[in-house]
């Protein structure tokens, strides 16, 4: 399952994501945190998942979502989805 997460405050170490998930995150584990490009005003990650049930993610995704972190909205949103490697 996967986690979108817009408007992270810029220069935010992948560790310090998790562990910041990881506060509301009480089903599942962050497995993976893969950063989007885009323009630096709004920095986002993927991050992956694991365990849980299927609404683990979105329920993470509610809690999280509008929740203000490091002078900055969050923006988040989940999809049951998985990543490939290609």
């Amino acid at each position: 399952m996967m986690l979108w997460m817009a408007n992270i405050e810029p220069g935010t170490s992948d560790e310090v994501l998790r562990a910041f998930v990881g506060k509301y995150a009480h089903e599942v584990e962050c497995v993976m945190v893969r950063r989007v490009d885009g323009d630096g005003s709004r920095p986002a990650a993927l991050l992956s998942f694991v365990g849980g049930d299927w609404a683990s993610v979105p329920r993470l995704a509610l809690r999280l979502n509008g929740m203000y972190w490091k002078g900055r909205t969050l923006s988040c949103s989940a999809e049951p989805i998985t990543l490939r490697n290609s």
